[in-house]
């Protein structure tokens, strides 16, 4: 069930009917459950660099920039290089096991079937982040990689978004930057108080919800 905070700031761009429907997404725990793919791989970096990785933990706070996760296992000079081997070991190990979340194709399709884009802005490297799309059949009209928080806003901003969905409070932030709604997602790390203490206007369970949601937003920007 979704639930609007009557208190938030009023944003200029949704109900501007001069402006084509714009709707961005994030990509982990919001289109992707890449749970399974992330633990595979870093259970491959683990074995291959010696270094102990609490796999369980590394998947329960997907969001932040991949470089803030290792700096928790590797000595500060070694954080570039794991990075760099990770992503190079990422498509062999994380891309399969990765399924589509609950309403991700639909909601993508929703969007266009209103006539929008769907863009798809996210911390994920560019290149592993569209591997991810193109396995599952997923195929937003634009992806923005390496983006994280309130950076994700600019990216939003350029490509006039009006809507940002996402699973993290850092995508809320990102969102509020742009002057975009924020529907936030509870399939990720940050519960629905989090999220809304964060300034979501939107919170919902997950995505299966966004279609019905999406179609009365754009009926509101028609009036």
């Amino acid at each position: 069930m979704a639930s609007t905070d009557q208190n938030a700031p009023q944003h200029p761009l949704p109900h501007d009917r001069r402006h084509p429907l714009t709707v961005g997404f994030d990509l982990d725990m919001t289109l992707v459950d890449s749970r399974p793919g992330i633990a595979a791989a870093y259970r491959a970096l683990s074995a291959e660099t010696g270094v102990e990785i609490d796999v369980d933990l590394v998947v329960s706070r997907i969001g932040p920039p991949l470089e803030t996760e290792l700096a928790h296992w590797f000595p500060a000079d070694g954080v570039a290089a794991a990075a760099d081997r990770y992503r190079e070991i990422y498509p062999d190990h994380a891309i399969a096991p990765s399924t589509a979340l609950a309403g991700a194709r639909e909601s993508v399709a929703a969007v266009r079937a209103l006539g929008g884009r769907a863009i798809v802005v996210t911390a994920k490297y560019e290149p592993n982040a569209k591997l991810h799309l193109a396995h599952l059949g997923i195929e937003p009209d634009t992806v923005v990689g390496w983006l994280w928080a309130e950076a994700k806003g600019e990216a939003l901003r350029e490509h006039g978004a009006q809507v940002y969905v996402g699973d993290h409070t850092g995508d809320v932030r990102g969102a509020r930057v742009a002057g975009a709604l924020s529907v936030a997602v509870t399939t990720g790390p940050c519960d629905a108080a989090e999220l809304r203490t964060a300034g979501a206007d939107v919170v919902l369970a997950d995505l299966t919800g966004f279609p019905a949601w999406l179609a009365a937003f754009e009926a509101d920007r028609a009036v």
